[in-house]
């Protein structure tokens, strides 16, 4: 794991606080943890997906994946959330299996589709399985108003065209890394099936930032380090900043 896991702290330039710690272990907050969990899963399929259509794939591509994750936003949007009935669907039925074609005028759309694509599954799955958790420890999912964090990231994404998709994906690269270094974090503290659940989640999400990171300096005709520096030195701020509210991603809680 340590090997896994040094590259992220490497990149990432704080670690998790304690205080955070403190209160996501606490049994009063696992509801929290695991709705808001099973939401950033979904928010990081829809933001890949997002960043395909908009940049990579023709319209009818676009369509495809917009009919993919239809059932999954059916599900959070809908006002009962039958667990049952959404796990216990035919998943095959849902299977991305149209041909997806790159727009002709971004040279680099291609090299999008692959990793962002097996993003978008894994996600999707583990969207599923946080659910499927949930469900057996009797933790309802309802709709929670999202942390700061993400937003916080994205307010200082570039407003020049030309570099917005750079920052995006340095944005993804950073969400992912600190997704991974929280579940590495929380695994030692929680019980023998969660912890082992959030340890199996460590290479993907490592995977995910390496990902990100690669596409944004392909995207790039520039060096990427600066603006890396700068995205992290943010991220680390609102991840030591006090937070009003406990988010899977929020910053060091208020004391009480």
């Amino acid at each position: 794991m340590q090997q896994l896991l040094a590259p992220i702290h490497a990149f990432l330039r704080c670690e998790t606080p304690q205080t955070w710690i403190d209160v996501a272990i606490k049994s009063d907050s696992l509801d929290e943890l695991l709705i808001d969990h099973c939401n950033c899963e979904l928010k990081a399929a829809q933001t890949a997906i997002f960043l395909l259509r908009k940049y990579a794939l023709d319209k009818d591509s676009g369509r495809a994946l917009l009919a993919w994750a239809k059932p999954y936003e059916e599900f959070i949007y809908s006002q009962d959330h039958d667990v049952v009935s959404f796990l216990a669907r035919d998943v095959k039925k849902n299977e991305l299996v149209a041909e997806l074609m790159p727009k002709p005028n971004f040279k680099f759309a291609a090299n999008l589709v692959s990793p962002l694509i097996r993003l978008i599954k894994e996600e999707f799955h583990h969207f599923e399985q946080v659910l499927e958790l949930m469900h057996k420890r009797g933790i309802e999912y309802r709709n929670i108003r999202a942390g700061r964090y993400a937003k916080g990231m994205m307010s200082y994404v570039t407003t020049h065209e030309k570099d917005i998709l750079r920052d995006k994906l340095i944005v993804g690269a950073y969400i992912e890394a600190r997704s991974c270094e929280r579940f590495a974090k929380l695994a030692p503290y929680l019980d023998g099936e969660l912890g082992k659940f959030y340890v199996s989640l460590l290479r993907s999400e490592a995977r995910h930032y390496q990902d990100y990171l690669a596409l944004a300096q392909l995207v790039s005709p520039e060096d990427i380090r600066e603006r890396v520096t700068y995205f992290g030195e943010l991220e680390a701020e609102l991840i030591l900043a006090q937070d009003e509210e406990f988010r899977f991603h929020s910053g060091s809680p208020l004391a009480n």
